[in-house]
């Protein structure tokens, strides 16, 4: 019985148009993730003069704020993820699950 509810599934259209959306996406933001996340390290290893210049008069360099920055990416593309999954992906899954009942 399962294997007759996931070829219905895999024949909807909207199953592919959910995988491609969803791998699309991911791709994206992972790519986007890791030009952040090498491009600190790069700096880390290639520049690290930049990053322990000070800022302005004061006791932190500019590493403190990069650094922040890359975390704080990281939290941002996952809201990206999230939000989307949760508006667009969701909405898409429900259609495929009241089409194959």
């Amino acid at each position: 019985m399962s294997n007759d509810i996931a070829a219905k599934v895999r024949a909807n259209p909207k199953f592919s148009e959910l995988v491609h959306k969803r791998n699309s996406l991911a791709t994206t933001l992972t790519v986007a993730m890791l030009v952040v996340y090498f491009g600190f390290i790069l700096l880390v290893g290639y520049a690290p003069k930049l990053l322990a210049t000070p800022i302005g008069s004061g006791l932190m360099t500019w590493g403190v704020p990069i650094g922040v920055g890359t975390i704080i990416a990281a939290f941002v593309l996952t809201g990206i993820y999230v939000r989307r999954a949760n508006a667009e992906f969701d909405t898409l899954t429900a259609q495929i699950v009241e089409e194959t009942k």
